[in-house]
């Protein structure tokens, strides 16, 4: 094999979460205030801390992003988002993405997220998600959707 050279550096993947927050039938999204996919409807969510565990960053960042207090009801998925836009640059965050029921609070934008709201989950294909985000999102109501019918 004949060498070209060094490769060129990659960023290092970086470990986050995001949460899946059911009230009923709604599923809790922000709207992306910074890259990658600014702009965006997502999941709430962030990177880990140093020294915190997965859970513990999941509810945080759903209260740094929206203001809402939940409960987590379990594991969903690891996922990994690999964006390579000029806009974003190249990042690579491995998602532990959990489900989680609301308990109090309206949600209102905080830290990165420029808006916050519950949709009715019949209204999530007008949205343009990340194909992943839906994915995750009827993973989650199958998995842990029973419980919000209660």
């Amino acid at each position: 094999m004949i060498s070209t050279g060094p490769e060129p550096p990659h960023p290092t993947p970086v470990p986050a979460v995001g949460v899946v927050c059911f009230r009923g039938r709604e599923v809790l999204l922000i709207r992306r205030g910074r890259p990658p996919l600014q702009g965006s409807w997502s999941l709430p969510g962030g990177r880990i801390e140093w020294g915190e565990r997965a859970a513990q960053a999941a509810l945080r960042e759903l209260r740094e992003e929206t203001g809402v207090e939940a409960e987590l009801l379990g594991l969903i998925d690891v996922v990994d988002g690999l964006f390579d836009g000029p806009a974003d640059g190249a990042r690579h965050y491995v998602l532990i993405d959990y489900a989680a029921r609301w308990i109090e609070l309206e949600p209102a934008p905080g830290d990165d997220a420029s808006e916050a709201a519950f949709f009715p989950m019949e209204v999530l294909a007008r949205l343009a998600l990340w194909s992943e985000t839906v994915r995750v999102i009827e993973q989650a109501w199958t998995l842990h959707g029973t419980e919000e019918r209660r």
